[in-house]
């Protein structure tokens, strides 16, 4: 272990261009030895970039890396990987078919007189597991794993690289708060065992919590150097974004009209056969958010794909106006008046090689103006996709840009502006900031409450707490599938809220 302060990486004045977009631009960046250094920024800020750069993905088009004192040019992830650097990806780079032992060996396999050796992996991997307290089962297959748990194989699998150098790419995107925790004091574990941390976020809190420093990234330049002690909260924010930005919900008074939405005891499976929504009933007014707060794995994404028609409901009732929505396919449903904001925008709520503006249109393209007597007017499809990134703040270069190079953030967006640009009676809300960065959380929160002021029932299910109840006009709470209360959004207590959600009672000892 090196002594403190002592630079493991530095970067001087990295570029880095694609096609329309200057994704870095003369950025000069250190690490030292044993801290955790946060790299900022709103999506699309040039974080990932910067450190694809460092883990040999992307060659800079200008500028000099050097790692423990000596100047270094990666034209792949195995140079980095040699020099004893590892990366977390925010996207997980795994065989979901594969165990996890394997998955942590694969492309570093050993092998004696012919023979794959998993013995001596094994017992490695049981050392890491127990060293850092990140406890897996290296038999169960990665694709039977929750989230929280995948990213701990991820972890492992670049210790058991003898990584040094930790790039972390918002590695706490898609936690529940108690994995969340979890993490970060792994992460700080790692550091005491002198590992060098690169945590690339956008969410302040944890920011604030782990780091030693603090680099700021805007439009892919740097903007500024800062340490948690000398900042704060909303001095970050305005240095991401380059303005204040608002933390509270300016969401005004709510005038809901008549029930518009019901839900009867309803009853669905997951995808194993288990009753995962067990006798759910709730009721959504004209111009209301009913906010749907509940611990993960409760029966959130059961609930909402029933309700869009995605999976069958065993028994209950889905109405819409008094019209029965159960059997109806997902158009079916989207064409009575039904909008879906799917937790998982990239496998349910985009297509990623089509154009943004093919994205647009994917639940309208067969009716007008978009398609007439089934030939496709592109013209008009193309004028769509133009005023809704104008009017929806999408960062793009064109709109024919395919939607898998965008930003997590801007995926969400052009998700959003396609359900909430068209006349809907009901909205279908599933976590729809996770990932986000705090000025898009800002922008969505604000065509949320628009489209309740335009008499939409909205139908909002997040793990955030703080949204639900910055969000909703009425708070319902989801445990092992039954609404177990259902309350006023402006009279709801945390800490009542916290204990149904915990408990399913209000009553500590339940």
């Amino acid at each position: 272990m090196g002594e403190a302060g002592h630079r493991v990486l530095e970067l001087e004045g990295i570029t880095k261009t694609f096609p329309g977009v200057v994704a870095n631009s003369d950025v000069s960046f250190s690490l030292e030895q044993g801290e955790i250094h946060c790299l900022l920024g709103e999506n699309g800020a040039g974080k990932s970039t910067l450190m694809n750069v460092v883990f040999g993905l992307y060659r800079p088009d200008s500028g000099i890396m050097r790692v423990k004192g000596r100047e270094v040019a990666f034209t792949s992830s195995a140079d980095a990987i040699a020099e004893r650097i590892g990366m977390v990806h925010q996207h997980f780079q795994m065989v979901p078919t594969l165990s996890v032992l394997e998955n942590v060996v694969l492309g570093a396999e050993t092998v004696h007189r012919g023979v794959l050796d998993m013995d001596g992996p094994r017992h490695r991997l049981a050392e890491l597991s127990s060293a850092y307290g990140l406890p897996v089962d290296p038999d169960a297959l990665v694709g039977d794993l929750s989230v929280g748990i995948r990213q701990r194989v991820e972890l492992l699998k670049a210790l058991y690289r003898d990584a040094d150098i930790l790039i972390l790419d918002e590695p706490t995107a898609v936690l529940t708060p108690g994995e969340v925790d979890e993490f970060l004091s792994t992460t700080r574990e790692l550091v005491a065992s002198g590992k060098s941390i690169i945590f690339i976020t956008h969410k302040l809190r944890e920011v604030l919590a782990v780091a030693d420093r603090i680099t700021v990234l805007r439009g892919g330049k740097v903007v500024g150097h800062t340490r948690p002690e000398d900042t704060t909260e909303a001095e970050l924010a305005s240095m991401m974004v380059g303005r204040e930005v608002s933390f509270t919900v300016e969401r005004g008074e709510s005038a809901p009209g008549e029930v518009v939405f019901s839900v009867r005891d309803l009853r669905v499976e997951d995808n194993r056969g288990a009753i995962t929504v067990d006798g759910c009933s709730l009721a959504v007014r004209a111009g209301e958010i009913f906010g749907v707060a509940g611990v993960e794995g409760n029966g959130q994404r059961e609930l909402v794909e029933a309700l869009a028609g995605m999976r069958p409901v065993v028994s209950g009732e889905v109405t819409l106006k008094g019209r029965s929505l159960v059997g109806l396919d997902p158009r079916a449903i989207a064409e009575l008046g039904v909008g879906h904001i799917p937790e998982d925008r990239s496998r349910h709520g985009l297509i990623a090689p089509f154009s943004i503006t093919d994205n647009l249109v994917l639940n309208q393209y067969h009716r007008a103006p978009f398609s007439r007597r089934l030939v496709r007017n592109r013209g008009a499809m193309a004028r769509h996709a133009v005023e809704l990134v104008e009017r929806f703040d999408i960062r793009t270069p064109g709109v024919d840009v395919p939607v898998g190079q965008l930003s997590g953030g801007n995926q969400q967006k052009v998700v959003v502006a396609r359900e909430m640009s068209r006349p809907l009676e009901v909205l279908l809300v599933a976590q729809p900031t996770r990932g986000l960065d705090v000025g898009s959380i800002e922008f969505i929160h604000s065509q949320l409450v628009r489209m309740r002021d335009r008499g939409t029932a909205i139908v909002l299910v997040s793990a955030e707490l703080d949204e639900v109840m910055g969000l909703s006009d009425t708070i319902g709470v989801l445990y092992r599938g039954r609404m177990v209360a259902t309350m006023d959004g402006a009279e709801a207590d945390r800490n009542r809220i916290g204990l149904l959600m915990a408990s399913g009672s209000e009553s500590a000892a339940a």
